[in-house]
């Protein structure tokens, strides 16, 4: 047991020493800036301040305002965002779009805002733990207060509404200040 331990021991300092020399000391190792929607998204960003970059979440980010969570989701958060596109929204039923914009639809344009945002951050490699750990489906509590349904089919995590409508993870692991964004093709509806 004592031979165990001292190996794990100098195991452990081994890795330290070895992150040590690919991070400089003070330095903060980043994660990396992906395109989304033609446009970089800086880890070092808040989620607003990215996703009104992305020509592909214009309609998202015209909603998020109308919604009045700008700065909610410029918080420090952590946040995870299951941000869909601008497709998604226009596969919606013809004049959606417009009538949950108005402000007096604000109420339920919040609710489904936020059943696409988890308060954590949570990666895709975290999330498809969950998954395997659950026996292939994971539930998710979403700041809306309802619950998404996280599964994996053709080697994509496909998160599963109230309502049974389907969306999948087309980009994960967008990293942000405050949080993660996965791009997904279909708006969840609680």
């Amino acid at each position: 047991m004592l031979i165990k331990n001292a190996f794990l021991a100098s195991t452990a300092l081994a890795v330290a020493l070895a992150c040590t020399a690919i991070v400089p000391s003070g330095a903060v190792a980043q994660e990396k800036t992906v395109m989304v929607g033609g446009a970089a998204m800086y880890p070092s960003k808040d989620i607003i301040d990215n996703a009104v970059n992305s020509k592909d979440h214009t309609t998202l980010v015209a909603a998020v305002k109308a919604a009045g969570l700008v700065e909610t989701l410029k918080g420090p958060g952590p946040f995870t965002v299951f941000a869909p596109v601008n497709a998604a929204f226009a596969a919606l039923p013809p004049g959606t779009v417009d009538t949950l914009l108005k402000p007096e639809n604000k109420a339920q344009l919040t609710k489904i805002l936020t059943y696409h945002v988890v308060a954590a951050k949570v990666d895709a490699a975290a999330l498809m733990g969950m998954i395997t750990k659950d026996g292939g489906k994971h539930t998710i509590k979403t700041v809306a207060g309802d619950t998404l349904t996280a599964s994996v089919q053709g080697g994509k995590v496909v998160l599963t509404d109230a309502k049974g409508g389907m969306s999948t993870v087309t980009q994960a692991d967008v990293f942000q200040k405050n949080g993660v964004i996965h791009v997904v093709d279909k708006v969840l509806l609680p």
